[in-house]
């Protein structure tokens, strides 16, 4: 069998990526410029900040607090990385100072344990968030040192994960147990990477191969304590499936639980099927992900069907208007299609990764960068908003990171080939074969689907370029120096594969046609039945009320006429818009009758869908993706 570091692709690091188009960047300008600043603001006005100083009588800590700014720092960094600012810079150095300050001798690191119970440190992995804070401060402490070169996070959580590692383990002296929510395993292996440091590699390997053995390390800890959450976890039909430690990891066959704990958990089985070429970790990701992909993603990339358990229900329950499809859960589903791609350069994680990038996780953050869903239901009567903040604020800073690091998703590469995952203009780059290669990309994208390439070498190199050919395109064409090339012919896993001497200045062009299309769902997801989506190229449409009769329930399209795109920059920032003629049913003569043995009239009406990420940034009113089809 074939090893897997055999064919290992590496992302492109961020800053070997400039992002210049007129889609994304100005979305990662508010990232920076307004995001990222007005977060900061919130931990401070909320206490969160505040509570690092450990103090009796300031502000009590919730157990997820660290985490939240946590992930601002992470999100921080990778801004500064890409655009220096001292003030920026600063702030990040001011919070790093009293993490510092508030990490005990022995390592430990954790305001809320330290401040509220003492006692209680490491007695409540179910419910308490410990290691899932853990979690994030080091993924913090990776992405701050990446960017700045600075060792002042990395050593502080270098030094929790040590101590980390004299508490947890297969030793007889040691813990056996794991955290509830997911998270510190793929940060250890991101501090493994950087430090090289094999402890925390095995560390996680630890909690990843404990998770789910029997006797049940969660069965014994709650003998002894009430955990933080247990009132609501006795209402759970199946609490071992919510946080995925039913069965060992690698048993696994279905998608079950908590959408965002079992993404972080995926996420951490790819890498450490990578770094220890487990197969077995591998095949059980794939095994998940056909599961996932095939029953339980929403049509926008949004997974978790259920409020209560924030996941994931019984296979094709899709529900539009009670859809819960949380932000970071999108996000997280970006993360492991993105590390799928790494060890396997398949199109269908591309596809995946992209329909929820430009989908379920772009509609968790408004326009002007400021407020936020924590939920993306796919229907709204127009009692659903965005907020500022909330008191679980994992959302926020969630989406912030993903933005600033965006540049890290476009590319991947190894010793003699480079790909394109996604088409965002700019330019990557690379060393290949040993010498510096620039690829520069530039379209108006997603949009058009015309882009354009172009090679910048020193001399005459040899490689594989692979380009990913999205499965909602029928009928791609491709170009080399204006010469047509066939696809059809050098199609691998749905990427485009050329293989060539290249020269400096030499252009591909691509296109993608972008017909306006109706989807239609798996025919037992029951609620869509009878229903269409709209899609044009990766973007999902929906129609809201302020551009359509307000009663969208009542509105259905005819099966023949044809909808039609154009692009208005006055809209939502500058958008393709879709239009079309359909019907709605007139509700006049119905006055206070609620059953006739009539039907109601039908009336022509136009129809305006506007991308489904835009949606609830004019005045409010109801939205629907799903629409009825003739």
């Amino acid at each position: 069998m074939q090893m897997i570091k055999d064919g290992q692709y590496k992302p492109l690091p961020l800053q070997n990526v400039e992002i210049n188009d007129t889609f994304w960047k100005p979305k990662i300008n508010i990232n920076r410029l307004h995001t990222i600043p007005f977060q900061y603001q919130q931990l401070i006005e909320t206490g969160r900040i505040a509570a690092l100083k450990l103090k009796k009588d300031g502000p009590v800590p919730h157990p997820f607090w660290d985490s939240d700014i946590a992930k601002w720092i992470e999100a921080g960094s990778y801004s500064l990385s890409k655009h220096y600012d001292p003030e920026l810079d600063q702030l990040i150095d001011d919070v790093i100072v009293l993490l510092g300050k508030a990490q005990e001798p022995d390592g430990y690191l954790n305001s809320y344990f330290t401040i509220v119970c003492p006692e209680n440190r490491w007695k409540d992995l179910r419910d308490s968030h410990e290691l899932y804070c853990a979690g994030h401060l080091i993924e913090a402490g990776v992405a701050h040192y990446i960017a700045t070169q600075k060792k002042s996070l990395l050593n502080i959580v270098c030094k929790y994960a040590d101590y980390i590692d004299t508490v947890f383990g297969p030793e007889p002296n040691k813990l056996k147990g794991y955290c509830g929510h997911q998270e510190i395993e793929l940060a250890l292996i991101k501090l493994y990477r950087v430090t090289k440091n094999d402890n925390y590699l095995k560390l996680s390997q630890f909690f990843i191969d404990e998770r789910g053995r029997e006797p049940h390390y969660f069965d014994e800890e709650q003998k002894h304590i009430k955990g933080y959450f247990d009132d609501l976890f006795r209402t759970f039909d199946n609490l071992k499936e919510y946080n995925q430690s039913h069965k060992p990891v690698r048993e696994q066959d279905q998608v079950v639980g908590h959408s965002v704990r079992a993404m972080y958990l995926y996420c951490a089985m790819a890498d450490l099927a990578l770094e220890i070429e487990d197969v077995s970790l591998l095949t059980a990701c794939e095994r998940l992900w056909n599961n996932l992909n095939g029953r339980k993603v929403y049509i926008t990339g949004g997974i978790g069907s259920e409020h209560k358990y924030e996941g994931f229900t019984f296979d094709y329950d899709l529900p539009n208007e009670t859809s819960y499809a949380e932000t970071c859960a999108a996000i997280g589903l970006v993360f492991w299609n993105h590390r799928m791609l790494q060890l396997d350069c398949d199109g269908k994680y591309a596809d995946l990764m992209e329909r929820s990038l430009y989908n379920g996780v772009l509609s968790g953050i408004s326009l002007d960068g400021k407020k936020y869903f924590y939920h993306n239901p796919l229907a709204s009567l127009g009692d659903i908003h965005r907020k500022e903040w909330f008191g679980v604020s994992c959302c926020p800073p969630n989406i912030s990171r993903l933005l600033a690091s965006l540049g890290e998703y476009i590319y991947s590469q190894n010793e003699n080939t480079v790909s394109v995952h996604l088409f965002i203009g700019g330019k990557g780059t690379f060393n290949v074969q040993n010498q510096n290669l620039v690829l520069y990309q530039k379209s108006n994208y997603p949009w058009e689907g015309d882009i354009d390439f172009t090679i910048e070498l020193n001399q005459e190199t040899e490689f594989k370029l692979k380009i990913h050919i999205p499965g909602w395109c029928k009928d791609a064409k491709l170009s080399v120096n204006g010469e047509t090339f066939n696809i059809e012919d050098h199609i691998e896993k749905g990427y485009a594969v050329i293989n060539r001497k290249w020269n400096n200045n030499d252009k591909i062009r691509l296109i993608l046609p972008m017909p306006v299309e109706r989807m239609y769902s798996h025919p037992d997801v029951r609620q869509n039945v009878n229903h269409v989506a709209i899609q044009r190229g990766p973007i999902v449409y929906c129609i809201e009320g302020t551009d359509n009769v307000n009663n969208l329930h009542s509105i259905s399209l005819p099966s023949n006429p044809e909808l039609k795109a154009e692009y208005d920059e006055n809209l939502l920032g500058g958008i393709v818009k879709v239009t079309g003629i359909a019907q709605h049913l007139d509700i006049k003569p119905w006055d206070d009758t609620l059953y006739k043995s009539v039907p109601p009239e039908e009336k022509h009406t136009e129809l305006v869908a506007v991308p489904y990420y835009a949606w609830d940034n004019r005045e409010p009113g109801p939205m629907r993706v799903w629409i009825s089809e003739k």
